[in-house]
This record gives C-alpha cells, structure tokens and sequence, in this order.
C-alpha cells in the first residue's frame, strides 16, 4: 500500500472517529437533557402542592404526612424484595456459571432469562389469585406464635393481600434481574485466578470465595441496585396483591400503601390539587431512585480496585 492510501485510510478513520465521538457525546447530553426536563416537569407540576394551604392535602395535615406513610411502604415492600432475592439470585447464578452441568446450564439460564419478561399484569394477577390465598394460613400461624413481636402483630389478614405478599411478589420479579446479571460476571472472573486458587489446594466454594465473589463484588451490587429500582418503581404487581391502608408496622395485617401503586389507583380520577400531590408524589419516587442510584454508583466507585477496574 503506498503512503497516500496509508494517508487517505488514516485521514477516513480519524473522521469515523470523530462522528462516533460527537454521536455518543449527542446521545450522552440527551439523556441528560430528558432526564433535567422530567425532572423539571415533575416540580412544576407539583408546585401547587408545596404552595397550598395544609388543610387542604389529603389527611388535612399537610404533604408531608399523606407522602411519609406511603413512602415507608415503598421502602418496606422493597426491602423485603431486595432481602429474599439477593442471596437466592447470587445462589442460582453461582449455580449455573460454577456448578450446573454445561448444558443444564444454559437451559437453566434461558429459562431465568424469561421470566424477565413476564409482563408484571402476570406477576400481580399470580400473586392476587395464587400467593395471597396460600400464604393466609402462613400469616395466621405468624400471628398466633410471634404476635408478640411488631412485624408480625395480627389479626392477620384473611385475604392474604399484605405488604409481606408484595414484597414477596416483587422478590421474584427483581429474581431473574439479580441472577441474569450476577451469571455474566461470575463466568466473566479470570480463569488464572481461579486456576490459581484451585493449584494452592483451595476447594470450588474456597476458589469462589477467595477468587469470584470479590472480582464480581461490584458487578453484584449493580445488579442488586438495578433490581431495588424495579421493586422502588413496580406499580400494577403492588396495586393487585395489596390491600392499601394506613401505615402500620405489622407486615401481615390489611394496610400500607407504596407511591407508585398510589399513584396508579387514582391518578385517572384525579383533578386540581389532588393530581398536583400525585404528581408530588412521583417527584419524590424520583427523587429516591436517583438516590439509590447515586449511592449504587459510589459504592461500586469504593470497590473497583477488586475487580482490577482503573
């Protein structure tokens, strides 16, 4: 090839990557730019909650309490999410990326990789007809043996729709999310490092523990971050299998509420003030996720040098 088309090749693929660079720098500031809007839609729109007279919010006590209860109820409902899905979703994908024969493997992985997309409708409807008539015999057993402790104080419910069940409702819907992704970053662990842990004598769970589990701690926390904002934002699931009610501490008594679920049980019928503090009410589930999301963010920052990341 003669030094002008070295010349020409060069010059093409400095120009390619320019418009690659100014194209992903484009879509880069547009995210940024629908994310500033929404955001600035959401506080304009809930402006006249923050402006109006006390009395006239819903509770007749101002904003603050009619959105506290329903956002303890976001966070319990996503807690117990987050607590029975995470050790299950790291087990399971343990399982397939290190124990499970190869072909069971990759059966066992597509089948995970469905359930992510279940439409949640299916999720709810399951827990409503299924879950929640099956677990009321559970939550009276709950009531009668440790109704001494505050979390499980009845009467229990005899419907079985509790913020317990949703939170178990939401604990298989976040599942496939923890356990797809926590699978692509164990199989991603250098196979030196496990080679070395195993030629020092270590055991499979040893090589795990000492070689897998802290390459993969950050990838881990991303998954299980990703899946506390699907259980933060999951609307219809939550509004079927919950019967909504006054905050209580009590996870298998009729009551609590979640904002998402408030806000889709009566957004349709909302008008004036009240759509202004529905809308409030989404600001700050706005709010929280990008809390969550700034926190996920800055914990995996900590943990980088355990992956070998720059």
């Amino acid at each position: 090839m003669t030094t002008s088309a070295l010349t020409r090749s060069e010059k093409s693929g400095q120009a390619g990557d320019k418009v690659f660079s100014r194209a992903s720098m484009g879509a880069g500031i547009l995210i940024l730019a629908t994310l500033f809007a929404v955001a600035l839609f959401l506080f304009i729109q809930a402006l006249p909650v923050f402006e109006a007279d006390p009395a006239d919010i819903s509770g007749g006590e101002g904003f603050f309490s009619y959105i506290w209860p329903i956002v303890i109820g976001t966070v319990i409902a996503a807690a117990i999410a987050i607590l029975l899905a995470t050790p299950i979703g790291i087990g399971v994908a343990l399982f397939i990326s290190h124990y499970a024969p190869r072909r069971f493997a990759a059966g066992l992985g597509y089948l995970v990789d469905l359930l992510a997309a279940i439409p949640s409708v299916i999720y709810g409807a399951w827990g409503y007809m299924v879950l929640a008539p099956a677990l009321v015999p559970a939550y009276e057993w709950l009531a009668e043996n440790l109704g001494f402790i505050p979390l499980f104080e009845g009467p229990a419910s005899q419907t079985g729709k509790t913020i317990l069940t949703a939170g178990i409702v939401l604990a298989v819907m976040v599942l496939p999310i923890i356990t797809s992704l926590s699978r692509e970053i164990f199989l991603q662990t250098p196979s030196l490092h496990e080679e070395a842990a195993l030629a020092l004598g270590a055991t499979r769970w040893e090589m795990i523990s000492m070689a897998v589990l802290p390459f993969a701690r950050p990838g881990i926390i991303s998954a299980v971050m990703l899946g506390l904002g699907r259980a933060l934002g999951e609307t219809m699931a939550v509004a079927l299998v919950l019967s909504t009610g006054s905050l209580i501490p009590s996870l298998i008594k009729t009551g609590n509420q979640t904002i998402a679920a408030e806000i889709a049980l009566n957004f349709p019928e909302a008008f004036g003030l009240r759509l202004a503090e529905l809308i409030a009410a989404g600001l700050v589930l706005f709010v929280i996720t990008l809390a969550v999301n700034m926190i996920a963010r800055w914990i995996i920052a900590r943990h980088k040098e355990f992956s070998g990341a720059n």
